[in-house]
């Protein structure tokens, strides 16, 4: 490859590379497997260019953004990484290239563009203030000069017969290139010869292949209908075989058939459970128990027990404080009450008192709020007027600056004018101010190039120096066996510092703690845990105690109600009770026969004239009234027909126990009249 196109491959593989995404040595790997088709030089030059290119990028970046800002208008953005390149190239190759190879590179190229930038960057001016300034940023400003700067001054004046030759070079590109004309030479067809024909083949002689035998098995019936029929006549006599065994051997539990007898039962059950329904019954049996007794014992939780434990507390609390407002009489409510209006006046005042503290405060806050404004106001004013003062003075200023620019223009242009006028001996002297400033720095780069030499000289025997000392360090066997005392410190000069005993004694020393701890938290969850279920058994005993004496309470309220059903069965068979209600049997029933004459009377009142009606309204007035006294004198007499059963049934009985029961069946019976009237 040329060196242009080893230039633009770099310049390629620098525009796919992407620094945030990529890692260079992967890269430079994959790079060098794909240029296995090049020899090795151009292989190791593509590859040093662009890890070096990427290795000082910044130095590169530097030069090629300062040549972007002073030429950026008139060259593409698409060329930077070639720059990147050339500027890498004179940097760091340029010595081991030489200038005739470097010279070839720059040739290959486009030829404004790199004189332009080689015109740039080898300018004495470019590089001793933009850019070595910029360096100094980067490196140490010694480094700088040492190992860039000077060389590339030392470099300037062979460059500048370089930048000469590509400037005539310029000149001569835009005459047309006159090409020498060629004579047309004839030249004879190159025609292909033409193949010999080959012989044609010999025909094939058909040959009729032998014919295959006709099978045995075309002119015979196949075997497979016999079978099947034999398999079926087989399965059928074993079906029927199977059929007859199982008629005749039938199972006793499998028949479908009932005996005499246990049709006869079933008859029997049929009928009792067709008597014991009751279809046209027009009462009840009664309503259900509504106290059930659970001889099962129901095991309770810890939660259960201290619910109920708290509940019997709380009624026992209810108890005692009823008892104890009973025992105090009537002067308790009255101390309450004048402790509630007490305290009711005391509420009143304090709610009074905050209401004023909020009112001051108010107040107090309004008046902090008129101040900060007043002092905000004042500040304001104060710091306008500080400001008008420093506007002020910053006019004054720049007026005066103003007059002295205006003067010092004034002179330039004097000296302007003056120096047109001596323009021929400007120019002369200032091509002699060039002449030595080239003169002085020849000079002082060949010092400088002396200097480097000899630097480079003593730290190269410095390194070597420290090489040899590295060495015999190295021979030197070391003690690899390192003696541990268990009761020194590490010297790290800590507050906390402690040495590996102290360090085992106090962990030692936690740990006992540790032991001690747990055991005393174990002692009190045993403790806690003794105290709980003892205060569970109390409550269980009380509980218990509690429902004992709920199931005698119910036992004796069963007893009374058992009595008085008793006393009301015994009331019921009595014979006048029964005489009498066979009488409001019969009043009841007329008394619903008149209502039905009632009723037909009603709709015959349509014709009836008004003083049949106003007859008849005071007929039935008069009947009820009459029927009203009857109802009165029954009521009475059945009342005391009651008073006088009561007593003869009540006569073996304590007297307590007798006006419980007339007490208790009264009421009853009279609700029963009521429903029969």
């Amino acid at each position: 490859m040329n060196y242009k196109e080893l230039v633009n491959e770099v310049t390629r593989l620098l525009d796919e590379f992407q620094e945030d995404k990529q890692c260079i040595d992967s890269f430079t790997e994959d790079t060098a497997k794909d240029l296995k088709n090049l020899s090795s030089s151009d292989q190791k030059f593509i590859i040093d260019t662009f890890y070096g290119c990427i290795m000082h990028k910044k130095l590169l970046d530097v030069v090629v953004n300062i040549f972007y800002n002073h030429h950026g208008k008139k060259l593409f953005r698409v060329d930077r990484n070639l720059f990147i390149v050339v500027c890498y190239l004179a940097m760091f190759c340029l010595d081991d290239l030489g200038l005739d190879n470097f010279s070839r590179i720059i040739k290959s190229l486009d030829i404004s563009k790199m004189h332009k930038f080689l015109s740039f960057f080898f300018n004495i001016s470019n590089l001793t203030t933009h850019i070595q300034r910029e360096w100094s940023h980067i490196y140490d400003a010694v480094v700088v000069d040492k190992n860039w700067i000077t060389p590339l001054l030392r470099w300037c004046i062979e460059i500048e017969v370089l930048l000469d030759q590509l400037a005539k070079k310029m000149g001569r590109g835009n005459l047309p290139k006159k090409s020498p004309r060629k004579n047309t030479k004839p030249r004879e067809f190159d025609l292909t010869q033409p193949k010999a024909r080959p012989l044609p083949a010999p025909e094939v002689i058909p040959q009729q292949d032998k014919s295959k035998p006709v099978p045995t098995t075309t002119h015979r019936s196949p075997k497979e209908p016999e079978i099947l029929d034999d398999m079926k006549q087989r399965n059928r006599q074993k079906a029927l075989q199977i059929l007859n065994d199982a008629n005749s051997q039938q199972f006793r539990c499998a028949n479908p058939q009932k005996s005499e007898k246990t049709q006869n039962v079933i008859s029997q059950i049929l009928q009792s459970h067709d008597a014991e329904l009751q279809f046209d019954k027009l009462y009840t049996s009664g309503s259900p128990a509504t106290q059930k007794i659970n001889s099962l014992p129901v095991r309770l939780n810890t939660t259960a027990i201290l619910r109920e434990g708290v509940l019997y507390n709380r009624l026992l609390e209810e108890e005692l404080q009823r008892l104890e407002r009973l025992s105090q009489g009537a002067s308790e409510p009255s101390a309450f009450l004048q402790w509630q209006k007490e305290m009711k006046e005391k509420d009143l005042q304090e709610e009074l008192a905050e209401l004023e503290r909020r009112r001051l405060e108010g107040r107090i806050s309004h008046e902090e709020a008129v101040l900060a404004r007043e002092r905000v106001l004042e500040h304001n004013h104060h710091k306008a007027q500080q400001t008008k003062e420093e506007t002020a003075e910053l006019m004054r200023k720049y007026a005066e600056k103003r007059l002295k620019e205006e003067k010092e223009m004034r002179e330039l242009v004097q000296q302007v004018a003056d120096g047109h006028k001596n323009s021929k001996a400007a120019k002369a002297k200032l091509h002699e101010i060039k002449q030595r400033i080239v003169k002085e720095v020849s000079e002082h780069s060949r010092e400088l190039l002396s200097q480097a030499l000899e630097e480079a000289q003593v730290e190269l025997s410095r390194k070597m120096e420290l090489i040899r000392q590295i060495r015999a360090f190295e021979s030197v066997p070391l003690v690899r066996q390192k003696f541990v005392d268990d009761t020194e410190t590490a010297g790290h000069d800590l507050l906390c510092e402690m040495s590996l005993a102290e360090l085992r004694e106090r962990l030692a020393l936690l740990r006992e703690f540790e032991q001690s701890e747990l055991e005393d938290r174990r002692q009190r969850i045993f403790q806690e845990k003794q105290l709980k279920e003892q205060l569970l058994l109390e409550q269980l005993d009380n509980i218990a105690l509690r429902r004992s004496l709920a199931e005698q309470a119910v036992l004796r309220s069963q007893e009374e109600k058992r009595m008085r059903n008793e006393l009301r069965e015994a009331v019921s068979r009595d014979e006048r009770v029964l005489t009498l209600q066979k009488t409001l049997e019969q009043k009841q029933q007329e008394r619903q026969k008149r209502k039905t004459e009632k009723n037909s009377m009603k709709k015959n009142e349509q014709v009836l004239p008004l003083t049949v009606k106003t007859t008849l309204n005071k007929k039935q007035v008069l009947d009820e009234q009459h029927w009203q006294e009857l109802e009165r004198n029954l009521e009475q007499q059945i009342y005391g027909t009651l008073q006088q059963s009561s007593k003869k049934n009540g006569a073996g009985q304590n007297h307590r126990s007798s006006n419980t029961g007339l007490v208790d069946v009264t009421p009853i019976i009279w609700e029963e009249m009521q429903i029969y009237c």
